[in-house]
């Protein structure tokens, strides 16, 4: 006899089997099932049929007057539910172990019944189960089992107290609801976890976004309107630890603060470009206290065309600025490449380089340095690449050259300068033609004086080299005009003497009756210095 583990028997529970027409869910899951129906069907019609099944507990209901117990009345509820540690005694249930995958809640028959039972006969119940169903009866148990499916998924996401709506919609509100966590992606960002980027390009955003995930390593912030990166801007818990390149060129940044890009252990490679810096922090890349602050985990540095408009300098050497923010502490002595391009500088300051030991590429075309006098490369023993191309050198002296010579790794790039070719360019053109320091050296050419244009440098001797070269158009417009300005301020002068032509009269007459009358004195007295009578006359007279 089989039952069900915490149950009364299923012999204790009779069970009677009525044959009655397919329900609606029977025939449209299994149409065939009421092909039958009908009063003259017959005997192939009534096996087509399928058995319903009904079951009631003992006692259940009322009886008939044939003594039958009806079986609406009678009926036993098929619940499935989870398993209970008190089970319930007098029931039909099946218990179902948690999982994904219930296992069939319809127990085994020990015996079937008849597969042909006559008309208006009921099947016998067996004891220790039920027979199989037909068609209907196995629709029923699928959807049951679907039911179920459904039911203990939702049950064990939801807590008890959940209300039991739809599962997905509640499902799609709860994580709504949540807050981001750190490794989604920021709203206006596009991100890439396997390549560890994120990038917030041309979004016009006006601060950094706080819920960069941790796992960045290259954060693209290029287009947008930031204006201020205060100090502090990408401190984050967790801090951005991994976070190795950053790109801010071309976000209209006006101000970097002291401290901006603390708490990036990782950063390696900076880049500011193309942003019109008019307050650069002397500490933005070292920290407010450089002289105890760790050094900076620097590599590369851009900072090519920052420089703000005329009016927003604020009276500030620009150069002065940049210079002041390279030298702060000790904080950039690991720095491998500069990049400082098309910045209008016009000299760089003294020392700029000095605390840079372990540069090897530094960029400085497209300037306007006229002399390289006042910076030495003395001290960057590991510099590899030097670019000086569109400037507006006209010479190198002797110092310079001897600090380029003495750099073992050193390339030197000088096109596109106007060198002067007089004698002072002498000494130049005797160390081009033994050095091989200098890249492309065939290519530089005289830009002044006219008659020695467009010259190879290396095509020149000390007899090419005039002392007295003739001025450049540029300084001879310059003085043709000078002459021009003083000939105006002569002409003015003489408009002026002109129009006080009668004051100036009587000024020059007034000056010279003043000074005959006064020579008329000394005539006087000495003529009567000179007669020895009247001067006895004189002396007579004062007696």
């Amino acid at each position: 006899m089989l039952g069900v583990s915490g149950r009364a028997p299923l012999s204790r529970v009779p069970e009677r089997i009525k044959r009655e027409a397919p329900t609606k869910e029977a025939r449209r899951c299994h149409p065939g099932a009421a092909a039958g129906r009908g009063a003259g069907g017959g005997a192939r019609s009534r096996e087509s049929r399928p058995a319903v099944r009904t079951f009631w507990r003992e006692g259940a209901g009322e009886s008939t007057p044939g003594g039958e117990r009806p079986v609406a009345r009678g009926l036993a509820k098929f619940r499935l539910r989870r398993p209970s540690s008190a089970p319930t005694r007098g029931k039909f249930s099946q218990t179902l172990p948690a999982g994904p995958n219930p296992p069939d809640p319809v127990p085994e028959p020990s015996e079937r019944a008849p597969s042909q039972p006559s008309s208006g006969e009921s099947r016998a119940a067996m004891p220790g189960g039920c027979s199989r169903g037909p068609a209907a009866g196995d629709g029923r148990l699928r959807l049951a089992r679907l039911a179920l499916v459904l039911l203990g998924w939702v049950s064990s996401s939801l807590t008890s107290s959940a209300p039991s709506t739809s599962s997905a919609s509640f499902l799609a509100s709860a994580v709504s609801a949540q807050p981001p966590l750190p490794g989604q992606c920021p709203q206006p960002c596009e991100c890439s976890e396997a390549a560890r980027t994120v990038k917030c390009v041309n979004r016009n955003l006006t601060e950094v976004p706080a819920d960069l995930p941790h796992y960045v390593r290259n954060l693209f912030l290029t287009g947008n309107q930031l204006a201020v990166l205060p100090a502090g801007a990408f401190a984050r818990r967790p801090p951005l630890a991994e976070l190795a390149a950053l790109n801010l060129s071309g976000s209209s940044l006006e101000a970097v603060c002291a401290d901006a890009f603390e708490h990036l252990p990782s950063l390696r490679q900076l880049d500011l470009s193309h942003n019109p810096l008019v307050n650069l922090s002397a500490f933005a890349f070292s920290g407010s206290n450089a002289s105890f602050s760790a050094p900076s985990p620097l590599v590369e540095l851009m900072l090519n065309h920052i420089v703000p408009p005329d009016d927003e300098r604020q009276n500030r050497s620009f150069e002065g600025m940049v210079a002041a923010a390279l030298r702060a502490g000790q904080a950039l002595r690991g720095l491998r490449r500069l990049e400082l391009a098309s910045n209008h500088f016009l000299y760089l300051p003294r020392d700029v380089l000095a605390q840079l030991p372990g540069l090897r590429h530094l960029d400085l075309r497209n300037n306007s340095l006229v002399s390289l006098t006042y910076v030495s490369f003395g001290n960057l023993t590991h510099l590899e690449s030097l670019h000086l191309e569109d400037n507006a050198l006209k010479v190198l002296h002797n110092g310079t050259l001897a600090e380029l010579q003495s750099l073992p790794h050193v390339r030197v790039f000088l096109d596109n300068n106007p060198w002067v070719c007089d004698c002072q360019m002498a000494d130049m053109v005797a160390w081009l033609k033994e050095t091989e320091v200098v890249q492309g050296k065939a290519r530089l050419t005289c830009a002044f004086p006219e008659k020695m244009r467009n010259r190879a440098l290396l095509e020149l001797n000390s007899s090419h080299l005039e002392c007295d070269p003739i001025l450049p158009p540029s300084l001879q417009t310059s003085y043709v005009f000078l002459g021009i300005v003083l000939a105006l301020i002569g002409a003015i002068f003489l408009l002026v003497l002109y129009l006080n032509r009668k004051g100036i009269k009587k000024w020059m007459h007034n000056i010279r009756d003043a000074c005959r009358d006064h020579m008329e004195g000394y005539h006087y007295r000495y003529e009567i210095n000179a007669d020895p009578r009247l001067t006895n006359l004189s002396s007579n007279s004062d007696v």
